[in-house]
């Protein structure tokens, strides 16, 4: 049985380079120690209506925002409920996509499973074939955009175009590691729901998850007649539409955190903090290569997350650990069964070029490389 570990506040601070959370402005931890306010009062519509609106603009779409209180994983479970009546598709090529797949069959969803081997990508042949082959069809094709496990950014764009083609099929994309680092057109991909977690290439404090709904996937819900109740597109959309706020109490704190970072967000601009991402990712695979190699499939890499093959055999749990103790920088061994396989490298959110040479100065130090 756990035992309980008193939290003392007295730890040495810690640079994180985790695939999440990730680092968090100093300006925006202290949004939060605000006094508190009724999440019925005109301030909290303020506050509410900035941050969803911000959002949009930010994200470059005309869909529906959701902004609750919870971690992404409330949106497997509220787009499953609100757009699957039977059947749904989900290719698994990693840890996430595969719990995804299982957060479906939990509800009671028949899934199919296009399987492919960790640090594989889905391909876009596979999932129009399987479309092709199904008699009775897929209320929706859910899929992970970045499998934070294995580093592999899969290509949802073009998944996305061939489903333009399967219009009573809807497209909900897992991007909870990358949105916000990751820039992806989210109407002209035919994506009906995409969602993320704030802790993530947002680069707030966890406790928030956010959601795109498109008309197709708000009125597939009020067809189909129930959905979830938390998570509800009719639910949560109608009463920001009439009140400007959330259904239920929210974690205020945070999203005052999440107002002050989306305006860093948007000064910084969707293109260029794309660009920043993929230079760090760059930077990051090009010295993964020099000292060890890549574990997805060529091609396919993070721009937020890389996952690096262990070939030269080092102690990776030590390795942390000692980064970590001698350097306070905080990265990640691999995940699972390719714990000692593999580590990986979170370069998300406010991480820049600079900042992650000096992790990977860190690691060459203690690996001795």
């Amino acid at each position: 049985m756990t035992k309980k570990q008193e939290y003392t506040g007295d730890y040495p601070e810690k640079t994180l380079y985790l695939p999440g959370p990730t680092e968090v402005r100093e300006d925006v931890i202290e949004a939060m120690a605000e006094p508190m306010f009724g999440h019925r009062m005109d301030r909290m519509t303020d506050l509410y209506t900035t941050i969803v609106e911000d959002t949009k603009d930010f994200l470059d779409t005309d869909q529906e925002v959701i902004v609750l209180t919870a971690s992404g994983t409330e949106f497997w479970e509220a787009t499953t409920l609100n757009l699957v009546e039977d059947r749904m598709l989900v290719p698994t090529s990693g840890a996430f996509s595969e719990r995804q797949a299982n957060v479906a069959e939990r509800l009671g969803k028949t899934v199919d499973r296009i399987e492919y081997d960790w640090g594989q990508a889905v391909k876009p042949d596979d999932i129009r074939d399987a479309l092709e082959a199904s008699d009775e069809g897929y209320d929706a094709v859910g899929m992970v955009m970045n499998e934070t496990s294995t580093g592999v950014r899969n290509p949802v764009e073009e998944i996305g175009d061939l489903l333009g083609d399967y219009p009573d099929t809807y497209f909900v994309v897992d991007a909870i590691s990358c949105l916000g680092g990751d820039y992806v057109d989210i109407e002209d991909h035919n994506i009906d729901c995409i969602f993320t977690s704030t802790q993530k290439a947002f680069a707030m404090p966890p406790g928030l998850a956010v959601c795109t709904v498109s008309d197709d996937a708000y009125e597939r819900e009020v067809e189909k007649g129930d959905s979830s109740w938390y998570g509800g597109f009719r639910r949560t959309l109608d009463y920001y539409d009439r009140k400007g706020q959330t259904h239920s109490t929210p974690a205020i704190p945070i999203m005052l955190a999440y107002r002050k970072q989306m305006k860093h967000m948007l000064e910084e601009g969707h293109d260029a903090r794309d660009e920043r991402h993929r230079e760090m990712a760059e930077y990051t695979r090009d010295w993964a290569r020099e000292h060890f190699d890549l574990y997805p499939e060529g091609g396919y890499e993070s721009q937020t997350v890389t996952c690096v093959e262990n070939t030269r055999g080092i102690d990776v749990a030590e390795t942390v650990e000692t980064v970590s103790e001698e350097y306070d920088f905080v990265f990640s061994s691999g995940y699972g069964d390719i714990g000692e396989e593999s580590f990986r490298i979170g370069h998300m959110g406010e991480h820049t070029v600079e900042s992650v040479r000096e992790l990977t100065d860190a690691i060459e130090d203690v690996a001795g490389l």
